[in-house]
């Protein structure tokens, strides 16, 4: 496994107005485009995506504010490349234009609790009434693969129900949750923000980060 000690975030700051609310996929399709062009045929392993968050408006679109942040976190030797890379790109996301403008290089934070907005598994065969159990069951094998220990649970919405989330890809509609780990050490919060749980992670998914973090609406 990669050192998770040695990785950096970068920070974009965004010029653009709105974003469809579940963009995750549409936002990998655009950068994958652009490194295509610069010669990449796929997503480097070394690179983790994050989505973008905004503010709903209750109708499928996110409006863009001052703390929306496009965010990757990538191995400390790489930060030169894509530092430069994504500078002043400006992606096309389902007809949504954004500019990432004014990159800031970060260190990883621990922290003892983590979130993610949307993690996934494959559960489709599984009976819908038993889906929490065996996602939280499919949680707590991931992180034991990864050697690291702490307490995962499905938070609830403001409304009290499940917080259920869900992503769109090539048309299929996928589902899953958010999450959130606790007691974790320092080496593990990092090790768990590196490497995620679940698939889909080129999408965002996965994607851990400090709890007191306002990243709720992408």
């Amino acid at each position: 496994m990669t050192d998770q000690n040695h990785f950096l975030e970068i920070h974009y700051s965004l010029r653009g107005k709105t974003l469809p609310a579940d963009h995750g996929y549409a936002l990998y399709s655009a950068i994958k485009q652009q490194l295509q062009k610069s010669g990449h045929q796929n997503l480097p392993s070394g690179l983790r995506l994050s989505t973008i968050p905004g503010v709903p408006n209750r109708e499928g679109v996110i409006y863009l504010n001052r703390a929306s942040r496009f965010r990757i976190r990538c191995l400390s030797d790489q930060v030169q490349t894509w530092y430069r890379f994504f500078q002043n790109q400006v992606l096309d996301i389902q007809g949504h234009l954004v500019r990432l403008v004014r990159p800031r290089i970060t260190l990883p934070e621990p922290s003892g609790t983590l979130a993610a907005r949307l993690v996934t598994f494959k559960l489709e065969a599984i009976d819908h009434r038993e889906v929490p159990r065996y996602f939280l069951e499919s949680c707590e094998k991931g992180l034991t693969h990864l050697g690291i220990r702490g307490k995962v649970f499905i938070p609830s919405d403001p409304d009290g129900d499940l917080a259920r989330r869900t992503i769109q890809v090539k048309g299929t509609k996928i589902v899953g949750y958010r999450v959130i780990v606790e007691d974790l050490t320092a080496e593990d919060s990092l090790k768990l923000q590196w490497h995620g749980l679940g698939g889909r992670q080129h999408f965002g998914c996965g994607w851990f980060y400090p709890h007191k973090e306002d990243m709720n609406a992408a």
